[in-house]
């Protein structure tokens, strides 16, 4: 039997694309990674994700896992020479369980984001994953990448969230490792291999994920300041008088808020432009009045203080929402003007203002007119520091032939200080380049250690990370 009657056996003949229409698999939303793929499969079990897997080994024909199919990096896009399966994790969605004493949920790789957050707080509850993908990613992808988003300040990343994983190896076996214990301490932590591995390793089938409750009052403000210094002032006040209440702080370079002006005309601006617009996030477990009560002091504060020049605190869950679209609609944005030169960098938080002085210098030298949109999660050290051609200058064009020595001053600099590249995109194909020369010599060994011995046939993925 060939393999793609094994397949048709394994997940039924309906669940087996080839040819025709396979672009919602084949290319990325980034227009920039495009693939073929010998078929497109879509399981809708964990035991179905298993016997795939064991019949392409027995093929060596290579896997392509995928989840929404929203990365930046290339990651879960197949190469153009049609002998890899895609593995589409979309129909594995079930939700197993939400365990409300113990705060944890149990779900299936395929489950999106949003739903998930739904679920749970039908319940009273709350996920802490967001980011601006949620209504199409899925968890399974959040954990193969290791996401961050717009909470990593208070919860962490999608690691710091997950409790167990259900994986199925390279092999084709199954390792049950959902549990919903804070404390097992029984060995290696498998765990930690399979997430952020970008199916490299195995394929995250299932996980369990810790909640919180829901806070008592949520609060949303803008905040506009002179410098990204003084954002970063206003950061460290921010934490010393909100504490673990402060669940989110953004920061919006000017040029990145007028880009959202001209593609978006209709969406509310309420603060005048200024050359930083910090957003500000808290989650409050008192209720709203005392909330809105210790923002609105520290921002009168702060304005005293001269660190912010003017502010906003949103009156409802509507303004709140309005708040957040500004913030969200940058990427949109973006890919509206045309095709950009993308960085999501993390630098110790002290370090930023220095950072972005000195590469916004840089690159003005090295292309001058050229348009750096600066944005992101300023709590955590991660920017999305990104580069647009100069206005009438061709986008593709720009992408093609000025990125890799754009990628060069940026990442530079980024070492000089401390800092990673890659935050929170992943790797892919895009950086593997930039990984084989950044990371030290010792850390790439043993990751091709552990990448031969869990996958020595190295069908998981190729091509990606390593």
């Amino acid at each position: 039997m060939n393999l793609l009657d094994e397949l048709r056996a394994a997940v039924g003949a309906a669940q087996v694309l080839e040819g025709g229409d396979l672009e919602a698999w084949e290319l990325d939303q980034r227009r920039r990674w495009r693939g073929r793929a010998l078929a497109v499969v879509r399981p809708a079990s964990t035991a179905e994700v298993a016997a795939i897997v064991r019949a392409c080994a027995a093929h060596r024909c290579a896997i392509v896992p995928q989840g929404g199919n929203t990365g930046l990096v290339g990651g879960g896009i197949p190469d153009a020479s049609g002998s890899q399966i895609l593995l589409s994790l979309q129909r594995l969605n079930r939700v197993r369980d939400i365990d409300t004493a113990n705060l944890t949920l149990t779900a299936e790789a395929g489950c999106i984001l949003q739903h998930l957050q739904q679920a749970v707080a039908a319940q009273g509850l709350l996920l802490p994953l967001s980011l601006a993908a949620e209504g199409s990613c899925t968890i399974g992808g959040n954990l193969a990448t290791n996401a961050g988003g717009t909470q990593v300040l208070r919860w962490g990343n999608a690691r710091r969230l997950c409790l167990g994983l259900e994986v199925v190896t390279a092999q084709g076996e199954v390792w049950d490792g959902l549990t919903g214990l804070r404390k097992d301490n029984t060995g290696y932590d498998l765990r930690d291999l399979y997430i952020g591995s970008e199916g490299t390793l195995g394929v995250i089938t299932a996980a369990t994920l810790e909640l919180a409750p829901q806070p008592a009052a949520t609060l949303t403000a803008l905040a506009a300041c002179a410098t990204l210094a003084d954002a970063v002032r206003l950061l460290e006040g921010t934490r010393a008088r909100l504490a673990s209440a402060l669940t989110g702080f953004e920061a919006m370079g000017r040029p990145a808020l007028d880009l959202v002006a001209r593609h978006y005309p209709d969406l509310p601006r309420p603060l005048p432009g200024a050359p930083w617009t910090v957003l500000i996030e808290q989650s409050d477990p008192e209720g709203e009045a005392p909330a809105r009560a210790r923002l609105e002091a520290l921002l009168a504060d702060a304005i005293d203080a001269g660190l912010v020049a003017d502010a906003v605190v949103a009156e409802s869950l509507a303004q709140s929402r309005a708040l957040w679209r500004l913030r969200e609609s940058i990427p949109l944005a973006q890919a509206l003007e045309g095709a950009n030169i993308k960085h999501d960098i993390a630098l110790p938080v002290s370090a930023l203002a220095e950072f972005v002085a000195a590469a916004d210098a840089d690159l003005q030298r090295l292309i001058p007119g050229v348009r750096l949109i600066n944005f992101g999660h300023l709590g955590d050290g991660n920017l999305h520091y990104n580069v647009q051609a100069p206005v009438g200058s061709d986008a593709r064009q720009f992408l093609a032939e000025r990125e890799a020595e754009v990628n060069a001053v940026v990442y530079d600099r980024v070492a000089s200080l401390g800092g990673t590249f890659s935050a929170e995109h992943g790797i892919g194909a895009l950086k593997r380049d930039e990984l084989a020369a950044r990371k030290s010599p010792v850390a790439l060994a043993l990751m091709r250690a552990i990448k031969s011995a869990l996958d020595p046939a190295g069908l998981m993925n190729p091509g990606r990370v390593l």
